[in-house]
């Protein structure tokens, strides 16, 4: 991570370009740098300017397309930025994309990460995690649009933003995946599992649906994450031990495993 250069006073109401702007976070981020008045440039699959386009008319581009094709299109806009601008991508893992934009480019580089979905209404108490990668000019007003808008911004490395995302992504989906999958296997219908459920069950059933509504995007965070491997045997070091104490029948054991956390 390196910072250096003197902090920039930008012009208030520069553009800002955004690749992958008409969905998801794109079009919830376009429609945020809107609001702070400045004019936002976006494209969409098939639509809007093209990538060196985009570099040549925003002092700030930011990649906001699927994992599989972040870094693909980090490579068709970097060669493009100028040194004094700035390239920022909001995916979900950040060791690759921010290595492509270090490599691709010649500008300032954060990698980001907002850690929460399009459906919420503004920044207020949101978390971001911020990896600035190259220079420090532009990082300061980075700090301030987010900051002052209410987001809790997490400075970090990429490398351990991915190690820390890893738990909180990627064991956090698998755990999910996993019981929608048994609780399908088991064969009993949604209906009649309404019927008999908890609030606990209905809360759990409630993350099944968000997280199997989008396969594609928690099918690349969990394969993409350089710790998937670690997670999965963890997982599996678990299950196996309450496996063991659970078949045997010894209900105290169980109780003794919640209380070893």
């Amino acid at each position: 991570m390196k910072n250096t250069g003197t902090p920039i006073s930008p012009p208030k109401r520069f553009p800002i370009g955004i690749i992958g702007g008409t969905g998801g976070m794109g079009r919830w981020f376009a429609a945020f740098f809107e609001k702070e008045g400045h004019p936002v440039i976006v494209s969409g699959k098939g639509t809007g300017p093209r990538p060196d386009e985009m570099a040549a008319s925003c002092p700030v581009v930011i990649v906001s397309v699927p994992i599989g094709a972040t870094i693909e299109v980090i490579r068709q806009v970097g060669p493009h930025m100028k040194r004094e601008s700035l390239l920022m991508d909001l995916t979900s893992l950040k060791a690759q994309p921010v290595r492509a934009m270090l490599e691709s480019s010649v500008s300032e580089v954060i990698g980001l990460h907002p850690l929460f979905g399009p459906s919420v209404p503004s920044l207020e108490g949101q978390n971001i995690a911020i990896c600035p990668a190259r220079g420090g000019r532009w990082l300061p007003w980075a700090r301030d649009v987010f900051g002052r808008n209410g987001a809790k911004l997490v400075e970090t490395t990429p490398e351990r933003h991915d190690e820390i995302m890893a738990v909180v992504q990627v064991l956090n989906h698998l755990s999910t995946l996993a019981l929608g999958l048994a609780v399908h296997d088991t064969g009993i219908s949604r209906e009649e599992l309404v019927r008999f459920s908890t609030p606990l069950f209905r809360g759990k059933m409630e993350m099944i649906d968000r997280v199997f509504s989008r396969p594609d995007l928690h099918a690349e965070i969990i394969g993409g994450n350089p710790h998937t491997g670690r997670m999965i045997g963890l997982y599996r070091k678990a299950l196996d031990r309450i496996a063991q104490a659970a078949l045997e029948g010894d209900a105290p054991a169980v109780a003794a495993l919640m209380r070893t956390r």
